[in-house]
């Protein structure tokens, strides 16, 4: 029995077996669920290309792809594309750590560098006539295509109920709760468009991964139906939406969008296991603001032209050439030797290119709704950004230099205030990775592990704290009283 993965559309870093917003369904009894799912949305006008990425892991044979889609497919509309560009826009787009070094404040000024800041790297076809299918079902196979290594049917459905059954009759082994999930889409006259590997065609191409593919349409409702892809889900899932249009960012518009915390200055031993502090700080606040958002994780101009596409940058920008495959159909030069494209709209001759990275956390509870976005010309740039800083090193005995201790002391004490605010846990979870760390500090009266102790008193008791506040207050109020008192103010 075929493994399916079900993809809902309207118009995927995976640590586990992941594709966009569906299921796989496993060919024995166990369930492989789909935890992070990334997916490209480029939109222009009415016009919509979703590339969808597929990381299955597995016999091919075992594989199918089930994506509900507005309209009739053409096979000039279905294409296969490199896997890299989602590594690409990944790599490029995710949440970087920027890297600063104090000066020694006792060198001549005249001698002294600019500080260097840098951010380490964080990575024949043909289409068959409608043919109605056994009776009972209320299927019918509206088209049939070969794209690449996939053999392709569009399928009609008048009922949840017989797709389902004739899925589940073709070899798809499908979830319990997939019957009701289908109903709406089936309702909304939505077509089915259902891919499974070819071995023939992909042993040819002698590739082990399948290849994404990538879809394109028409139609005024930019909407992503993630409700599918909970039809098996065990907890939260993940999704990542890489929007390109040429206007400004993309927006959800039922659900809030909120910028993820960017520019904080955080202790210098995160370097050594930054996936964990993003990953906690991104648990903290998606359960802070509600847990039904779109975080904002990166949002900046890539045009081919624009020079600066981020601040820092974790490698070199994507291409050109990079962009189109991604869906940018408007960046591509026209080929008169090549007619395959005449469909695609060459433009006003605009080649502006916005790209937005939108994080999504879902589950069934927190997003009853599918998700429906809206192109914005907002064109502001933002990227999540987090800071680190090296001490100055060398002979700091010298005025300057004593008062710059004094500081770094204050500077470390907030950037540990800070990490425990960003991600909620304890600074004791992060002794490891600070004892790790090679020690730069220029006196152990500076050092994490000499501050940490009493930076986690007081967070844990901060009555202490406005207790203190307390009675400063009581002394200052007195004072002024005892002041006016003697005609002294």
């Amino acid at each position: 029995m075929k493994q399916i993965l079900i993809v809902a559309l309207g118009v995927g870093l995976a640590n586990q077996v992941s594709a966009f917003c569906g299921f796989y369904v496993s060919k024995a009894d166990g369930t492989l669920k789909n935890k992070t799912s990334q997916v490209i949305l480029a939109r222009d006008g009415n016009k919509t290309k979703v590339t969808m990425y597929n990381d299955f892991k597995g016999n091919a044979k075992d594989f199918a792809l089930v994506v509900p889609v507005p309209v009739l497919l053409k096979q000039e509309d279905i294409k296969v594309v490199d896997q890299g560009i989602f590594q690409r826009l990944n790599e490029y787009s995710s949440p970087r750590l920027v890297e600063y070094y104090d000066q020694n404040p006792c060198y001549d000024a005249r001698e002294k560098d600019e500080a260097v800041m840098y951010a380490p790297a964080a990575a024949d076809s043909r289409v068959a006539e409608s043919v109605t299918l056994k009776k009972g079902y209320g299927v019918k196979i509206e088209a049939r295509y070969l794209v690449g290594e996939y053999e392709i049917l569009i399928l009609g459905a008048k009922e949840s109920n017989g797709l389902k059954r004739w899925l589940t009759d073709h070899g798809y082994k499908i979830p319990d709760a997939a019957e009701e999930v289908l109903d709406p889409y089936i309702r909304s006259n939505m077509k089915f468009f259902v891919a499974k590997v070819n071995p023939a065609q992909q042993e040819k191409m002698n590739g082990q991964f399948l290849r994404p593919i990538q879809i394109s349409f028409s139609s005024p409702k930019f909407i992503l139906p993630i409700r599918l892809g909970m039809a098996n889900a065990d907890g939260d899932q993940d999704l990542i939406v890489y929007g390109l249009t040429r206007q400004g960012k993309i927006e959800c518009t039922n659900y809030r969008n909120v910028n993820i915390p960017t520019d904080k200055n955080i202790p210098l031993f995160i370097q050594q296991n930054f996936n964990a502090f993003y990953g906690n700080l991104f648990s903290r606040q998606w359960a802070r603001e509600g847990k039904n958002i779109a975080f904002l994780e990166y949002a900046w101009d890539v045009t081919p032209v624009n020079q600066m596409k981020c601040d820092p940058c974790v490698g070199n920008p994507p291409v050109a050439q990079e962009l189109v495959q991604a869906g940018a159909w408007w960046l591509q030069q026209n080929n008169w030797n090549d007619y395959s494209n005449l469909d695609d709209d060459p433009g006003d001759g605009n080649d502006r290119t916005f790209f937005t990275r939108l994080h999504f956390r879902y589950n069934r509870s927190s997003f009853p709704q599918d998700l429906a976005f809206q192109l914005t010309p907002d064109n502001r740039n933002f990227q999540a950004r987090y800071i680190i800083t090296h001490p100055a090193t060398g002979n700091l005995n010298c005025d300057a230099g004593r008062q710059y201790l004094q500081k770094l002391k204050a500077r470390r004490k907030t950037e540990l205030r800070e990490l425990m605010e960003l991600t909620g846990t304890n600074l004791h979870n992060w002794q490891q990775d600070l004892l790790s760390m090679q020690d730069e500090d220029p006196t152990v009266d500076v050092s994490y592990a000499q501050l940490l102790p009493s930076v986690q008193q007081n967070m844990d008791h901060p009555e202490n704290g406005l207790a203190t506040m307390a009675l400063v207050s009581v002394v200052l109020i007195g004072s002024a009283g005892w002041m006016k008192w003697k005609g002294l103010i």
